[in-house]
């Protein structure tokens, strides 16, 4: 129980904080309110359309990194240690919860008044996902091939 607790007990944990952050009080307008001051403080001299661009970048790389950690969370989850055969179906695995998790977060996000629902969205979160995967991968054969060499 104790194991499944430690690997499984942050994916939830990340999951539900995904959740919370796919409420109103994350949405574009709101969180305008507080990164807007802060672009318009670095580059003074900007644009409220560029301000707005700007913006929606940062919170398109926000969905990035907070599904990136959810890929590496899950990989870490599926996996525990295993031989290097399974990691490419850990990976698989965890790609595809993360994609299963960005879907059903845009449909939650469809119910939300000041939010909506977006392919493009899935596609984005996924697309940290698939980063995870690919880091996790790399590391886990970086680690494996220099684990026989003395440092």
């Amino acid at each position: 129980m104790m194991t499944i607790i430690r690997y499984w007990g942050p994916v939830l944990l990340w999951m539900v904080l995904i959740f919370i952050m796919s409420t109103d009080s994350f949405s574009s307008g709101n969180t305008s309110s507080f990164i807007g001051p802060i672009i318009q403080f670095l580059l003074s001299e900007t644009s409220p359309d560029t301000l707005e661009t700007i913006h929606a970048g940062i919170r398109k790389c926000g969905h990035v990194a907070e599904y990136f950690i959810l890929g590496v969370l899950l990989f870490r989850a599926f996996g525990g240690n295993t031989n290097d055969k399974k990691v490419w179906h850990r990976a698989g695995l965890s790609l595809i919860a993360v994609v299963l998790y960005a879907a059903s977060d845009e449909f939650h996000q469809s119910f939300t008044s000041s939010r909506s629902g977006s392919v493009i969205d899935v596609g984005i979160d996924s697309i940290g996902g698939l980063l995870a995967q690919i880091a996790c991968v790399a590391w886990l054969f970086y680690r494996t091939k220099t684990a026989g060499k003395v440092r």
